[in-house]
């Protein structure tokens, strides 16, 4: 199907190009978000005469969305989940909670704003996008911990991820019922050269 673009659209086109797309994303997506007409003659003489209209507005929310982002961009928001041992989380961080975590913030964003290219799913400091226009966008931080006490340490650079040597001796002594069937120090390192 044949669209004309009321505004730009990331990796498809920008305001006035007539683009060929396929009928689904047109019918569910362009169309009823407003975003494109139907390229019929029609709807490009109506398109041509509210094409300075349509670009004035763009400009506006464009230097609106500026002006959010240089608040906006860089700023840390903390998302408290579950998770294993291993900083597996039990679930995941979705759009919908990163658009919460920046709403308590103070910045008011919906879930449609947050650009995951997929879940995240480990505890840790993940960069993440916030389009704000299809022309403006910012990045922001989130820090997944299990507590507030972990996003303090994960935000000073500590990694909750990797397990200690010392964690890893009381696993070991654990494991053996006695000290005689567990290895000693000298040959762990041994095998492990």
């Amino acid at each position: 199907m044949q669209v004309v673009l009321l505004e730009r659209v990331e990796k498809l086109g920008q305001m006035g190009d007539v683009v060929k797309v396929k009928d689904g994303f047109a019918r569910n997506f362009l169309l009823p978000r407003k975003k494109a007409l139907r390229a019929t003659k029609e709807n490009l003489v109506r398109f041509e005469a509210q094409r300075a209209q349509l670009e004035a507005r763009n400009l506006e929310l464009k230097s609106e969305a500026e002006q959010v982002k240089t608040r906006l961009d860089g700023q840390t928001f903390v998302v408290l989940r579950q998770a294993g041992e291993t900083g597996h989380l039990y679930g995941s961080v979705n759009g919908r909670d990163i658009a919460d975590a920046a709403t308590a913030g103070g910045f008011s964003t919906n879930r449609n704003q947050i650009a995951l290219e997929h879940p995240i799913k480990t505890i840790g400091l993940h960069q993440v996008r916030v389009v704000l226009h299809p022309e403006v966008s910012a990045t922001i931080s989130i820090n997944v911990a299990r507590s507030e006490e972990e996003a303090k340490r994960q935000a000073a650079g500590e990694d909750l991820t990797r397990r200690t040597e010392e964690e890893d001796e009381i696993d070991e002594a654990e494991f053996f019922e006695s000290e005689e069937a567990a290895p000693a120090e000298d040959e762990t390192e041994a095998e492990e050269a």
